[in-house]
C-alpha cells in the first residue's frame, strides 16, 4: 500500500472461487489473461484486492494450486478479515468495528444447542465467524430461531446459508459486501456469465437497470477483463491475447509491459506456438545490451547474449505440454533519466511442478525509441523461499 504516491488509479475486488479463478479451465487461461494485463498494465499504480470466503488456510492452499497474483489486500473469512500486503498484516480497525455486539462465546453456547448443525473444520472457525453444516430442508428453521436466541442475548449477527449446507454467523456489520464497502464506497459492478443463480436473481430484483452494474458475457477472469473495457477503466486488451508481441506499440516507454512481454514470449517458444525463426533471435540479441549479464539463480553469471543463443536449445522443448509462465508484482522504479530498476517473482509451471524466482532486471532507453523497446542490460534472479528447481539446468531465464 506504501508504494503508491496517490490515490489508486483502479481497484480490482474480484470474487476468486469461479469468479477470478475458473475451476473448469484446467489450463486457467482466463486467469492467465487477467495476470497478464494487470502487471503489464495497472500493477504500478493501481490496487488488487481478492475477497473469498475461504478461511486464511483455504486461500493459502488454493494460491498453491492456481497461477494467481500476489494482492495489495486480501478480504478472507466472509468478510470477516481484512489483511495487507505480502505478510497478510491484518487491519486492527476492522476488527475492532466487527467486535460491536459480538461474542463468539455466546455463538457457540446457542449453537450447541442445535443438533441439525455441525460444526465445520478447525481451519473455518475464526476469531468473528462460526460455521456450520446443515441439511437445506432444515436450515431455514434452524436460522430464524438461532437468530432470534442470539437476539435475546444481546447479541447482533447475520447468519448466511449459502451453497445448499453452508452456514455461517458473523458479526451483522460483516461481509464481502461490507468489507468492500469500508474500502471503497463508490463501485462498478461486474456479474460474470458464470455467476451463481442467487446473484442473477438478485441482479433481476435490484439493478437491472443500474448502468453501474453488468451481466458479463464471459466467465469468470475474463468477465473481469470485460467489465473493465465496458466502463472504459482502462486498457482491456490482454497481451496474452495480442497475437504477435512485436506489434505491441506503446506511446510512451513501459518498463512492465516490456516485463510480460518478453515472457509471454518465452512461453510461447518452448510451447512452441511460434516458428523457430532467426528473426526472433535477432531481434532478441537487438534488445540486449552486448555486455549485458545474466546472473542464474544457482550463481552462475552469463552474457545476455549468449542466453539468447542458448533459446536455440530449448525452443519447442515444452510443445503438447502443461507449461506456463507468469510474472507477479512488476514493479519498476525509475533509477536514472533513461534507466529502470524492474523487480518481480518470475514464475514457471510444467505438469505439476511449480519454481518461482525473485527477478530484478535493468532496462534502459538510451539511444532507443518507443519503437525499438527498451535494452535489457542486467538480470539477477535467486529461488523464492521454497520455490527452488530440484534441477537448476532446467531453468533458462
Amino acid at each position: 500500500m506504501d508504494r503508491l504516491t496517490s490515490a489508486a488509479r483502479l481497484m480490482i475486488v474480484p470474487d476468486l472461487d469461479h469468479t477470478m479463478v475458473d475451476h473448469h479451465d484446467a489450463e486457467n487461461l482466463s486467469l492467465l489473461r487477467f495476470n497478464a494485463l494487470w502487471e503489464a498494465i495497472y500493477r504500478d499504480n493501481s490496487l488488487l484486492v481478492f475477497s473469498t470466503g475461504r478461511s486464511p488456510t483455504l486461500y493459502k492452499e488454493l494460491r498453491k494450486e492456481k497461477p494467481m497474483l500476489t494482492p495489495d489486500i486480501t478480504i478472507m473469512s466472509v468478510g470477516t478479515e481484512i489483511t495487507f500486503g505480502n505478510s497478510m498484516v491484518p487491519d486492527d480497525g476492522w476488527e475492532a468495528f466487527l467486535n460491536n455486539k459480538w461474542d463468539r462465546k455466546i455463538v457457540t453456547e446457542e449453537t450447541s444447542k442445535f443438533p441439525e448443525l455441525t460444526l465445520q473444520s478447525e481451519t473455518e472457525q475464526r476469531p468473528h465467524k462460526v460455521s456450520f453444516y446443515v441439511q437445506k430442508d432444515k436450515a431455514q428453521d434452524v436460522m430464524k430461531t438461532l437468530s432470534k436466541r442470539l437476539e435475546e442475548r444481546g447479541l447482533d449477527v447475520k447468519i448466511i446459508y449459502s451453497g445448499g449446507m453452508d452456514l455461517d454467523i458473523l458479526p451483522q456489520g460483516a461481509g464481502k459486501g461490507q468489507a468492500l464497502a469500508y474500502l471503497i464506497p463508490d463501485v462498478y459492478g461486474v456479474m460474470i456469465a458464470n455467476a451463481q443463480e442467487e446473484l442473477l436473481q438478485w441482479h433481476a430484483a435490484n439493478a437491472k437497470n443500474n448502468p453501474k452494474v453488468i451481466h458479463a458475457t464471459e466467465r469468470c477472469a475474463a468477465g473481469i477483463i470485460q467489465a473493465i473495457g465496458h466502463f472504459n477503466l482502462g486498457p482491456s486488451t490482454s497481451p496474452r491475447d495480442v497475437m504477435d508481441l512485436s506489434d505491441c506499440k506503446m506511446e510512451n516507454f513501459v518498463p512492465a509491459y516490456e516485463v510480460v512481454k518478453f515472457y509471454l514470449f518465452f512461453e510461447k517458444w518452448r510451447r512452441g506456438e511460434i516458428e523457430h525463426s532467426e528473426h526472433y533471435l535477432s531481434n532478441l540479441k537487438a534488445v540486449c545490451r552486448p555486455s549485458g549479464t545474466f546472473v542464474h539463480p544457482s550463481g552462475v553469471e552469463k552474457s545476455l547474449q549468449e542466453c539468447v543463443t542458448l533459446f536455440r536449445t530449448c525452443h519447442g522443448d515444452k510443445q503438447g505440454k502443461q507449461f506456463r509462465i507468469w510474472v507477479d508484482q512488476v514493479l519498476p522504479v525509475q533509477v536514472g533519466s533513461d534507466s529502470w530498476l524492474v523487480s518481480f517473482k518470475k514464475w514457471e509451471l510444467s505438469g505439476e511442478d511449480r519454481r518461482c524466482c525473485i527477478t530484478t532486471v535493468l532496462l534502459s532507453s538510451k539511444n532507443k525509441t518507443v519503437a525499438d523497446g527498451l535494452t535489457w542490460t542486467h538480470v539477477l534472479q535467486t529461488w523464492l523461499n521454497g520455490a527452488a528447481a530440484s534441477d537448476s539446468t532446467t531453468w533458462f531465464f
